[in-house]
């Protein structure tokens, strides 16, 4: 497989956004998903990553698809097509709204593995054959206002890595 990758330098200033790009990929891992999908990020708040308010997605998003589709949305809806989602994130307020609701939307516990760790600083969401990371926390200012510098790669090799890596960082963990 041919790698691709991308590098995005966001915010008001460049006018650009990373919300199409973090768009396209969970919409590929949703049609096509992996057996994991890997969510890690300091802080994350429950974005829009999804504009469906003209009924574009309506076949990949199910029975009764919504105008907009949230973070914990689509994470649950790719666990229900399949994929085991992990996500790490510090405990504490600013997660706890993000992480209930995705709770909430994922119907198979067991398709759904959520570490609090305080230590975490890395910013990358993971999966099966793509990678995107960078300095942008999954936050509507990391999506929006901040100035940020991300990377979409499209690589086998990398994703599999990092699923590998993030398996055995916590592995351990409850």
């Amino acid at each position: 497989m041919t790698e691709l990758s991308r590098t995005m330098r966001t915010g008001a200033r460049m006018g650009l956004r990373a919300d199409s790009i973090l768009s396209a990929a969970l919409l590929s891992e949703l049609i096509f998903p992996g057996s994991s999908l890997w969510v890690v990020s300091g802080w994350i708040t429950d974005v829009d990553v999804l504009d469906n308010a003209q009924g574009a997605y309506d076949a990949v998003l199910g029975d009764s698809p919504a105008a907009g589709c949230r973070l914990s949305q689509m994470l649950a809806l790719i666990a229900a097509a399949g994929a085991r989602v992990q996500v790490v994130t510090r405990p504490g307020g600013h997660n706890e709204i993000f992480v209930r609701r995705l709770r909430a939307a994922t119907t198979d516990s067991k398709r759904l593995h959520i570490v609090l760790d305080p230590a975490v600083h890395e910013k990358t969401i993971c999966g099966r054959e793509w990678i995107f990371s960078g300095s942008m926390n999954f936050t509507v200012s990391g999506l929006g206002s901040n100035e940020e510098a991300v990377t979409y790669r499209v690589s086998s090799r990398e994703a599999a890595q990092a699923q590998l890596d993030f398996a055995e960082r916590w592995k351990d963990q409850p």
